[in-house]
């Protein structure tokens, strides 16, 4: 009963707000927002303030929707709207979501369509029945972008449900008033890999991450231990993702292999992202015979269960908890987890991985949290003399490394994660081949890598405000060079291993499985050949063994057994590419909190970083600093 009288009320107050002519048909929830169905999506559009000031009174999120009787079908709308927007636009796609009543344009050219040159999206509303987005198109195609869309499409029908029921439970009234707070570490805990925290309150219970560990040797290891939290899958009332690297959200699918069947919370571009590297997670553990995790169906239910939130936004996703994301500066969508708990009675910053300092591809991880109460941070480079060099500098070491190798006719091959350090690496090697500093050679990118790109080019608002400006005002892509060559099938590989100079960009960054092995085959034998690590190895991985001084590695076969490969080239890392803060940015970044932080929590690094910077951090801030093991609980209110 007081669940139904809450909804009431809180109806009530949104209907009392209304004047007649918005036209208002009923008020669903949708998940974390409260969507007003409208037969005059024009007035509101016209007339916005009206629904801001609805959410400056209910104090939650409002979104309006075209009631369906005036949407125009699918294939009417689409001729609108192909005949109503300008060709100068360039439109190379449009997808519509019956479910929320949206249809997402894909434009090589979107700043025709803002409202910034005077473009009223509201008319094409009105026209159509529809409510328009713009986004920028990729600019090759992106199979990670349609599943998403396929997915969205197919489950339309749940979708709307999902969103009804989800709204019921988030809305609800409090049934315990009294506050309590626990986090309990379920991976990450004085390790790197598996990140995975639980968050119970009196009310709810909140994941935050859930990925697997690279080079683990046993389950206990290598996934998150939900077992030993004694939780159980349809007791948790939400998930909230930091970014798309497996070892975040490698193990998300499984959730719904397993029951699961809440929602996912995370920035705009981790869908696509974490889609295409799940299914090529599958794809991987497929060819080689390995576990198979979970399977395209349970990365379909995952989709379907997403729900994206933009920087910045305020939502609530329990009865007593609301969420913000933030920007993290570590891979494109990579997003601080803020929880607000209660009326004000704790706050949670959760970093995820985080770069505090600007690159070429992100803007600095934001800071300025209104408050902060207990703050969880990564320590990946949590030593004192984890200090990256100068910008110039770390680029010139990358430059004169290769061009010693290719000088000598050699080829550098350079395992990279696709999303994130692969972009970055891109940018510098375009520069400073065209600038004539580096030798020019051809450049091999391996296929995913060129899908991840095209990702960063469809949400370019997510990026660094120079690249922003280049892919969305100047109509430049900054990734696209005539020196690269995108290997999009295994047959291309010959081209890039044939006698010569080249350097060879592929997947994955510790060469644990992927493309990157077939190059590794050919090239560790030769000492001319070089292999150039640019970003974090992991201990127990092959890529860190390599760099560490192995003399040999043990790779599958194409027969299925293990073949041994000598490893006689020569092995190199550049510091400095990194996503990860170093140590004085993690310092400078906890100082900069306001009000004074309650506690820290430290982990995602091996114990002695997490020592180090644990010690570092008391002694300067003269606060609390916990550092919890895997199946670890911490009382934090």
């Amino acid at each position: 009963m007081a669940q139904k009288a809450n909804h009431v009320s809180l109806m009530g107050t949104i209907l009392n707000s209304i004047p007649a002519e918005a036209q208002i048909t009923r008020i669903e929830y949708e998940g974390p927002r409260i969507a007003l169905y409208t037969k005059n999506p024009k007035y509101l559009h016209q007339n916005n303030y009206i629904i801001s000031e609805i959410v400056n009174t209910v104090k939650k999120r409002v979104v309006t929707r075209t009631e369906k009787s005036i949407r125009k079908q699918e294939q009417d709308a689409k001729a609108i709207l192909e005949k109503t927007l300008p060709v100068e636009a360039g439109v190379t796609n449009m997808f519509f979501d019956d479910a929320t009543g949206e249809v997402t344009v894909e434009a090589n050219n979107p700043r025709v369509l803002s409202a910034d040159v005077g473009y009223d999206l509201g008319d094409l509303m009105g026209q159509t029945g529809w409510k328009v987005k713009v986004r920028k198109a990729p600019h090759i195609a992106s199979s990670a972008i349609q599943t998403v869309y396929y997915a969205l499409r197919a489950g339309s029908d749940e979708r709307e449900r999902f969103y009804r029921e989800l709204g019921e439970t988030i809305f609800r009234p409090r049934y315990i008033q009294a506050e309590q707070v626990t986090i309990k570490c379920l991976g990450a805990g004085r390790e790197v890999g598996r990140s995975c925290w639980l968050v119970e309150t009196s009310e709810s219970k909140v994941i935050m991450d859930a990925g697997i560990s690279p080079g683990a040797k046993n389950s206990w290891d290598a996934y998150p231990r939900l077992d030993w939290a004694d939780v159980h899958l349809n007791e948790i009332d939400a998930v909230v993702l930091s970014h798309a690297h497996l070892d975040h959200m490698g193990f998300l699918p499984a959730l719904y292999k397993f029951g699961y069947d809440g929602p996912v919370y995370c920035s705009e571009p981790t869908l696509p992202l974490m889609t295409l590297l799940q299914n090529d997670f599958i794809k991987i553990a497929q060819i080689e015979g390995g576990r198979i995790l979970y399977d395209q169906k349970d990365v379909r239910d995952l989709i379907q269960h997403t729900i994206t939130l933009q920087y910045g936004t305020v939502t609530d996703i329990s009865p007593d908890i609301k969420l913000v994301l933030n920007n993290a500066g570590h891979i494109l969508g990579s997003a601080t987890v803020h929880l607000h708990i209660g009326e004000g009675v704790h706050n949670i910053v959760y970093t995820g991985d985080y770069k505090a300092g600007r690159t070429q591809l992100f803007d600095a991880a934001s800071w300025n949290f209104p408050r902060v109460e207990t703050l969880i941070t990564e320590a990946t480079y949590g030593n004192k003399e984890d200090i990256m060099p100068p910008r110039g500098e770390v680029e010139m070491n990358f430059v004169n490394t290769i061009n010693g190798t290719l000088a000598n006719g050699g080829k550098v091959l350079i395992p990279i994660p696709a999303v994130g350090r692969a972009q970055e690496i891109i940018l510098v090697i375009d520069h400073y081949m065209r600038n004539k500093v580096l030798t020019e050679a051809p450049v091999f990118l391996e296929g995913m890598i060129s899908e991840a790109t095209a990702i960063h080019v469809s949400y370019a608002d997510y990026l660094s405000r120079e690249v922003r400006s280049k892919i969305l005002e100047q109509g430049v892509n900054p990734f696209v060079s005539e020196y690269f060559t995108s290997i999009e099938h295994p047959s291309g590989r010959d081209e890039a291993l044939r006698e010569g100079p080249a350097i060879i960009m592929a997947t994955s960054g510790m060469l644990e499985g992927g493309p990157v092995l077939q190059y590794f085959d050919h090239i560790a034998p030769s000492e001319k050949n070089m292999i150039l690590f640019v970003s974090y190895q992991v201990q127990g991985t092959l890529g860190r063994r390599v760099l560490d001084g192995t003399n040999q590695a043990s790779l599958m076969g194409d027969n299925g057994k293990i073949k041994i490969v000598d490893v006689r080239a020569r092995t190199g890392k550049v510091e400095g590419f990194s996503g990860h803060s170093d140590y004085n940015e993690i310092i400078r970044f906890i100082g900069r909190m306001r009000p004074k932080l309650q506690q820290v929590i430290v982990q995602h690094a091996d114990p002695r970083k997490i020592d180090n910077l644990a010690h570092s951090i008391q002694r300067i801030y003269r606060v609390p600093v916990l550092r919890p093991a895997v199946q670890e609980a911490v009382r934090v209110f």
